[in-house]
């Protein structure tokens, strides 16, 4: 038999199979496009959170008061005080350019009715384009450095997660509370008006978006921090400066102190998506597997249904090769159509997926955009049909094998 014969009649024979046909291709296809919708969409939100972190300064590093970790007893070591002599000294280490001081915590924002739990930053308004030099801010939209009731508020903190419009907008007057626990041990409730100086768009950085900046001096009194910040950002000289700049605090403080950098975020989050797409894909493999299973249980299946006929061929001439190749091109047609099925519902799946997680995302929040490399659609596609083809070498092995006179005998 020529090739051409071969591949009739193994079309022929799967053709006579719709239904247990169709069910096994459709085990290909979910494995097959199981892998290219997380592969996708793995990809498209590596890509858009490193979009995100190269919004922000890549020469600036953040610094905490370092967490306690497990020490032991007679270990009284506790976290840092960041003040101004620890700000100091920081600003005195070679290629540092610059040190933002910051107080942070959380107050009730009272407007249209509705009250809002936020976090607060206070600093220099000016400086927040020290962190994200392209931030960007609505229209008539005014950064007041000096003035003590001016307020910048964040994206997300202007268009609340459920509200369909904003409910603040620039010039509003704001009443913004905190309460806290005096030295009496009395509960008390402090109580500010601020006017809304400026809104920032969303950057992506919940930190910002989630948040209002108000005056340095004004944040001291109010938050009640006695001089004593929260956090600093360090302005290296250029972003081959970071390491440098990190070693020399670690010198000053070690692990007293905690530094971290959008670079280095970066990496966390790249590791992370990396470690999480093998573990996907190794889901989909598995998916692959069980289909290739299907296809050993049909080819088999087949075999045992069409004895007479493998009789009957081999009585007429057909060689033990022929019967091979007539179910293994069986196989490689159900690889070819699950194996490309797959990857085109992949695509389409990915594209719809990307687009709905958009509602599942806080207001301003990005839509997931899958990134379907070639090089990835090929090796699924290859991984599909290899699958599907080692597979059938079993049951194709026993088909050829078969003595026409058994064959023949078999009523």
């Amino acid at each position: 038999m020529n090739p051409k014969e071969v591949f009739l009649l193994s079309f022929d024979a799967l053709n006579e199979r719709k239904a247990r046909t169709i069910l096994t291709v459709l085990m290909v296809v979910v494995g097959s496009s199981l892998m290219i919708v997380l592969n996708g969409l793995s990809a498209g939100q590596l890509a858009l959170t490193q979009q995100q972190l190269n919004q922000l300064a890549d020469n600036v590093l953040t610094i905490t008061p370092g967490q306690r970790s497990f020490r032991s007893a007679d270990d009284t070591s506790s976290s840092i005080v960041i003040n101004s002599v620890v700000v100091s000294r920081i600003d005195s280490l070679p290629y540092v350019d610059e040190v933002v001081t910051q107080y942070t915590g959380s107050m009730d924002l009272s407007s249209q009715g509705k009250t809002l739990r936020t976090s607060v930053i206070s600093m220099d308004p000016e400086k927040v384009y020290v962190y994200l030099p392209n931030l960007k801010l609505t229209e008539g939209s005014v950064i007041k450095g000096s003035d003590p009731s001016a307020m910048l508020v964040g994206y997300t903190v202007a268009n609340p997660d459920g509200s369909t419009s904003p409910i603040i907008s620039v010039g509003q007057t704001i009443k913004a509370s905190r309460t806290y626990v005096d030295d009496n041990g009395q509960q008390k409730t402090d109580s500010r008006i601020f006017s809304v100086s400026g809104i920032m768009e969303s950057t992506g950085n919940s930190q910002i978006d989630r948040a209002v900046v108000i005056n340095q001096v004004t944040g001291n009194t109010f938050l009640q921090k006695s001089g004593k910040f929260d956090r600093l950002w360090v302005v290296a000289g250029s972003p081959e400066l970071v390491d440098i700049v990190e070693s020399g605090i670690r010198e000053l403080y070690g692990s007293v102190i905690g530094i971290s950098s959008s670079q280095s975020n970066l990496q966390f989050r790249q590791d992370l998506v990396s470690g999480f797409n093998s573990f996907i894909l190794s889901i989909g493999v598995i998916a692959l597997i069980v289909g290739a299973v299907g296809i050993i249980t049909t080819l088999y299946t087949s075999v045992n249904e069409r004895i007479k006929e493998i009789g009957t061929m081999k009585a007429i001439g057909a060689q033990s090769s022929n019967i091979l190749s007539l179910f293994l091109v069986e196989a490689l047609l159900i690889g070819l159509m699950g194996g490309t099925l797959g990857i085109i519902i992949g695509i389409i799946a990915g594209y719809g997926l990307g687009s709905s997680l958009l509602s599942f995302m806080p207001r301003g929040g990005s839509s997931i955009t899958p990134i379907f490399l070639v090089d990835d659609l090929v090796k699924v596609w290859l991984l599909s049909v290899g699958l599907s083809i080692a597979a059938g070498i079993l049951p194709a092995w026993k088909a050829s094998q078969l003595s026409p006179l058994i064959a023949l005998r078999r009523e």
